[in-house]
């Protein structure tokens, strides 16, 4: 089976911001006119033979969530067998944002929190960050990140993987950290990182197999690498299908394979 660590059930008012203007000029997907229902997610999963996935929440500054804790929390509960939520907080309100995360761990059974850095224009070594790592070294739950440059209309300084990841990692290594988006163009940095750090992690969402640099599909195979990279989708800017699509073509034994698409997202979310 295959787990998608980071994935979208995407609202009107995740989809319609204006910062991701590029990302559907890529893509060349056109706007919905009316809310889309969880089962066409759940079906782009079904074609795609994805039996679970991680559902994030989005906040961003100075106005109302993206897609907001408690839709994330109905989805879950709904369809409790193929997904569970990353918790999204408000970095600017730094007490509120510890107590909704403790919330969303404690009460709703999220499996871990997700801040995208350029949505706020704070690398992960703003202070602000430093009291949700506690608390997601408290819980037992992963801090997921974008790590690489942005998609979106917005700077890509903050997701340099060195200084800010490596950092992150030296202040908190307890802290179980998944950087997303593989890195690019500073992939060989976060995989220095990864190796250097037990608690990191790469996935490899916003990116199809056919796409995935050399370097990245070479450290997957390494005897480390095995087990420090997990498969995602950024669904809906990729669909499913999509990103498996010529996965033959990495040359992966079955062992590694298995890691990749299942294995290590169970093992560092603790997904049953």
């Amino acid at each position: 089976m295959t787990v998608d660590v980071w994935m979208q059930h995407p609202t009107l008012r995740f989809l319609s911001h204006e910062m991701f203007d590029s990302v559907r000029r890529w893509t060349g997907q056109a706007m919905p006119e009316e809310e889309i229902p969880i089962d066409a997610t759940i079906g782009a999963m079904d074609h795609a033979g994805v039996a679970f996935g991680l559902l994030s929440a989005w906040s961003a500054p100075n106005q109302p969530p993206l897609i907001s804790n408690d839709e994330v929390a109905g989805w879950v509960a709904a369809h409790p067998d193929r997904f569970a939520g990353l918790a999204a907080v408000d970095l600017a309100k730094p007490m509120d944002a510890v107590r909704e995360l403790r919330r969303c761990v404690t009460e709703l059974g999220f499996k871990g929190l997700r801040v995208v850095p350029w949505l706020w224009e704070a690398p992960p070594t703003d202070r602000r960050y430093y009291p949700l790592y506690a608390v997601c070294v408290e819980l037992g739950v992963p801090f997921c990140t974008q790590v690489g440059h942005t998609g979106p209309l917005r700077p890509s300084e903050t997701g340099r993987p060195i200084p800010y990841i490596d950092q992150v990692a030296l202040d908190f290594p307890e802290l179980v950290i998944v950087g997303g988006h593989i890195g690019y163009p500073w992939t060989e940095e976060m995989i220095a990182v990864c190796r250097k750090h037990e608690n990191v992690y790469i996935d490899t969402s916003a990116y199809t197999s056919k796409r995935l640099p050399p370097e990245l599909v070479n450290y997957m195979k390494t005897r480390s690498g095995r087990d420090k990279v997990l498969f995602g989708t950024n669904y809906p800017m990729i669909f499913h299908h999509d990103a498996l699509a010529d996965l033959d073509t990495l040359d992966l034994d079955d062992d590694t394979g298995e890691r990749y698409l299942e294995g290590n997202a169970r093992r560092v979310f603790t997904l049953q």
